[in-house]
């Protein structure tokens, strides 16, 4: 026991475990490719049997040291090129590895479209165990080498050769669902094998080419890697934070051939042309879309017509004045109220109304026969739909916690809220393009803002506003005055019309090469 006590020994020791395990990184690799091809039940097993083929090989050649070295003597020449045992062996398995790693980039890159579109094909257990075996006697056998060319003693040698092994079986199966669940990870492992292929053909025919060179080039391929995978799961953990809706809608309106953001590449807008044509949708259709998708996320403040468009009938008023208001206003419903927009007696349809003013009916008694429905500002637009149909066709009154009416929403402000504007005879689009940009109401939503600019960070579920005067006064702390600028790359905002109380009139321009490119897509 005293050779225990050798520090040489367990320097010699730690080293050749070191070495072995980096030499074996690769056979591991390889081995976790293979295995992916049988049934999940089965990977385990031919994992487990792979490397005990591995050990017993290794621990087989190690006790034959002498006939190793008589594989280094040359055999045979052809022309200049003498091949040893050792040559010929590491020539097959190169060849062997080319092979394998090119058969495999194909079938995961040519044929990934038909493993999609139906239940994977799984190969033979015993083939599979088989290419490993011949994998393990090309790798072993450049690990033995190695460990004979550095210790003289047979135990450490098998000591390294067990602990090496021992790591990497433990290693293999995380290792493996790491490799396999990233494919650029397998295209990259495959791509390592065919400089490693290359490297034993090279010394097969007598060419060293020195190992240092491949795991370095391997080594700043996996930092590059390293740093991809970091990109990527901080990007994954970016669009998390994003709602489940707005991801959707931003991906299905990707796949219709919808107006890309300048942040994507050209290359993925080739490929998507290739694959979508992008007239396959009209403009119209994904706006609807769009709408349908994003109505669970928006607020009822941004569907309702505000408080101060909303036309009511004041039962105090005379009724010839009544009547001239029903006559000369476009709308089919009104609310009726006593003196103020907040006392509701209820809802009547014009038509109806005027009737009972001919016959000399009470505007108050007609009116409580058909309450309105009220429903909080807080109400989720799902739910809202619900009480719409109770409605029957009439609209319900929008509150806040105090009472005080907010707006009213019908259901053309649902359709509205999906597939765009529809002004009644008395009202002026909200948006309206000019030479010099878009003339927009204060009042305009927000996420029609949105979908006209084609872009995403207008309206945020943190903020308490719907509309663009509600952002123009929430960027400035105060209502702008006419002739004001306000500033949110890549658009700007002129006020326009402007009272003490409200924005009436804004004039949206956008910097000219964001438009261009936009308009380019």
């Amino acid at each position: 026991m005293e050779f225990l006590l050798d520090p040489s020994i367990w320097a010699g020791l730690l080293t050749l475990v070191v070495l072995e395990i980096v030499l074996g990184i690769d056979n591991l690799v390889f081995i976790a490719i293979l295995a992916d091809k049988l049934p999940p039940k089965q990977r385990d097993k031919a994992r487990l049997i792979g490397l005990s083929l591995a050990l017993i090989m290794r621990l087989g050649l190690l006790s034959l040291i002498s006939w190793i070295v008589t594989l280094t003597r040359p055999l045979f020449e052809v022309g200049q090129f003498a091949f040893s045992g050792r040559d010929l062996i590491l020539l097959a398995g190169g060849l062997f590895l080319l092979f394998k790693a090119t058969m495999e980039l194909h079938e995961r890159l040519e044929n990934r479209d038909h493993d999609s579109g139906g239940n994977k094909g799984y190969a033979s257990f015993w083939a599979v165990v088989m290419q490993i075996v011949v994998l393990d006697a090309v790798f072993s056998l450049d690990a033995v080498i190695t460990a004979v060319g550095m210790v003289n003693n047979l135990p450490v040698m098998m000591t390294a050769v067990i602990i090496a092994m021992g790591v990497m079986l433990l290693a293999s199966k995380p290792l493996t669902n790491f490799v396999n669940k990233h494919p650029t990870v397998v295209v990259l492992c495959l791509s390592f094998l065919l400089m490693i292929g290359l490297s034993l053909v090279a010394e097969g025919f007598g060419f060293h080419i020195p190992k240092g060179y491949l795991y370095a080039a391997i080594g700043f391929s996996i930092l590059i890697e390293l740093f991809n995978q970091i990109a990527r799961h901080n990007f994954m953990r970016h669009q998390a934070r994003r709602p489940m809706r707005e991801r959707t809608a931003e991906a299905i309106q990707r796949l219709m051939g919808g107006r890309r953001s300048a942040q994507q590449s050209s290359s993925e807008g080739e490929t998507l042309n290739t694959v979508m044509p992008q007239e396959t949708f009209k403009d119209e259709e994904r706006f609807m879309i769009n709408g349908v998708l994003t109505l669970a996320s928006r607020s009822i403040r941004s569907i309702m017509t505000p408080r101060g468009e909303i036309s009511w009938v004041d039962v105090n008023r005379p009724l010839d004045d009544v009547r001239r208001q029903l006559l000369d206003t476009p709308h089919s419903l009104f609310p009726v109220c006593r003196g103020e927009l907040d006392e509701i007696v209820g809802v009547v349809r014009a038509k109806e109304l005027l009737v009972a003013l001919d016959h000399g009916v009470d505007v108050a008694s007609f009116a409580a026969t058909n309450p309105a429905i009220v429903v909080p500002e807080t109400l989720d637009p799902i739910n809202l739909l619900s009480v719409l149909r109770r409605a029957k066709g009439s609209f319900v009154i929008v509150t806040n916690e105090f009472g005080v009416v907010q707006g009213l929403i019908t259901p053309l402000d649902v359709l509205e809220a999906i597939a765009g504007e529809f002004p009644d005879e008395d009202e002026t689009p909200d948006i309206v393009a000019d030479a010099d940009g878009w003339l927009v109401k204060g009042g305009t939503d927000l996420h029609s803002l949105q979908q006209l600019f084609d872009i995403h960070d207008l309206v945020r579920p943190e903020d308490d506003h719907a509309s663009l005067a509600g952002l123009l006064i929430a960027q400035k702390g105060q209502l702008p005055v006419p002739g004001e600028v306000i500033d949110l790359p890549p658009l700007h905002f002129l006020v326009l019309e402007a009272t003490d109380y409200r924005i009436d009139l804004v004039r949206v321009t956008r910097d000219r090469h964001e438009h261009d490119e936009s308009e380019a897509e």
